[in-house]
């Protein structure tokens, strides 16, 4: 199944989709950086990015009628700025804000299905209107906006052929908030999806359900100890029973068994067995190089080692809550290391990054993990997979 990456940035979501099965086309990104990460580990026959179509243009410039009418999917993450916490909330008015090309490209591909991801702050509630403009546009990118028609007046038009229609769209889609933490990754990163499938397609399908949870993790912290067993903590080292989940600790341990999910992973689990870079310089790790100078003050704490990281961010003049540093066992911090952060977003160990220290933490942080995206786009992969047999099947018996 061929697929289009758009807004690929360093390549978390398509990594993601050429795990699940997909064969990239093209994969589009303008920063220049991002664009030299992908060549630097195709030179070096990374197998993750191996032989994909590497294209360093503007979406906006992007020609995709010169691609072979059979893409099955498009994915991207268009830019988060316009609509994250920590920006200027500007939204439609955001010269970065690329959903528009996102339908243009759904639009001229008419795939059987789309992945687009974005940050939780999208969702809010100052962003309502446009949220549901973006999801009418994914439903009918037929219908295009006009020259001179302002995005208000397309949208108005767009919910009257909603409503004319009864709801029969082009294009069935669903959006949800996903935590990463709740699939695998060892960060608490939640990123609103939107996935959907062209009706003719005929697709039943879902968001794939959590496999972790934070109540496994307490199970393995502070009911049954393997937590620390795994990692060879003493008692001494792990500190007090947090008071704040004794009501729920208490829940747990009069019934685990119901508990059938793995526990969270956590920044220590990330971490293990990369040596200390500040103690131990090694050469043969990629990019494990440490960056002196963190410290904390009020608001600006690192992430801590028995916790699912905070969301790595990719803040252009530094993070606003220590997302890129953590605590160590004796109470200092020291920030993660681009190795360490590519590991907080579950990029193999062979893929290398491109740039200064700053710029790769700012690729990570503004990635999609790559074990999210992998989960995703499998669920997506089974569910065309399921339908491209059921229409063989009715071919079949259409031609007996």
């Amino acid at each position: 199944m061929r697929s289009v990456e758009l807004f690929a940035g360093a390549g978390g979501l398509a990594i993601g989709m050429a795990n699940a099965g997909f064969q990239h086309a093209a994969v589009v990104e303008w920063d220049h950086d991002a664009c030299e990460t992908f060549r630097e580990n195709q030179r070096h026959h990374a197998h993750a990015v191996e032989g994909w179509p590497v294209h360093e243009i503007d979406a906006r410039s992007f020609d995709f009628r010169k691609l072979a009418p059979d893409i099955t999917v498009v994915s991207g993450g268009p830019p988060c700025q316009p609509f994250s916490m920590g920006g200027k909330h500007q939204a439609q008015r955001d010269d970065r804000n690329m959903f528009p090309e996102a339908v243009r490209a759904v639009r001229e591909l008419m795939p059987k299905a789309f992945i687009f991801e974005n940050v939780k702050g999208l969702t809010r509630e100052s962003f309502s209107y446009y949220f549901t403009y973006i999801q009418l546009q994914l439903q009918y990118p037929e219908l295009s906006r006009r020259k001179g028609e302002k995005w208000i007046q397309h949208r108005a038009r767009l919910e009257q052929h909603h409503s004319a229609n009864k709801g029969a769209a082009t294009y069935n889609i669903l959006v949800d908030v996903l935590n990463a933490a709740d699939y695998g990754v060892p960060q608490k990163r939640e990123r609103v999806f939107f996935v959907g499938f062209r009706s003719d397609v005929g697709a039943r399908w879902s968001f794939p359900e959590k496999s972790h949870s934070e109540d496994a993790l307490l199970i393995s912290k502070w009911i049954d100890g393997t937590y620390w067993d795994e990692h060879r903590i003493s008692r001494k080292q792990r500190g007090d029973e947090p008071r704040r989940y004794a009501k729920r600790l208490e829940r747990l341990r009069s019934n685990p068994s119901l508990l059938e999910v793995e526990r969270w992973r956590t920044t220590r689990d990330a971490l293990m067995n990369l040596p200390d870079p500040e103690i131990h310089l090694d050469n043969t790790i990629a990019n494990h190089v440490f960056t002196p100078g963190a410290r904390t003050y009020v608001g600006h704490t690192g992430s801590l080692l028995d916790e699912p990281a905070k969301t790595l961010k990719a803040g252009h003049h530094g993070v606003p809550g220590g997302e890129n540093m953590f605590v160590k066992d004796d109470g200092s911090v020291r920030y993660f290391t681009v190795r360490e952060a590519a590991r907080l977003q579950t990029f193999p160990d062979e893929y290398e990054f491109h740039g200064s220290w700053s710029q790769t933490m700012r690729q990570l942080g503004n990635a999609v993990p790559v074990r999210l995206a992998e989960v995703v786009a499998t669920s997506v992969a089974t569910s065309l997979a399921v339908c491209d047999k059921n229409n063989a099947c009715k071919n079949v018996q259409r031609i007996v």
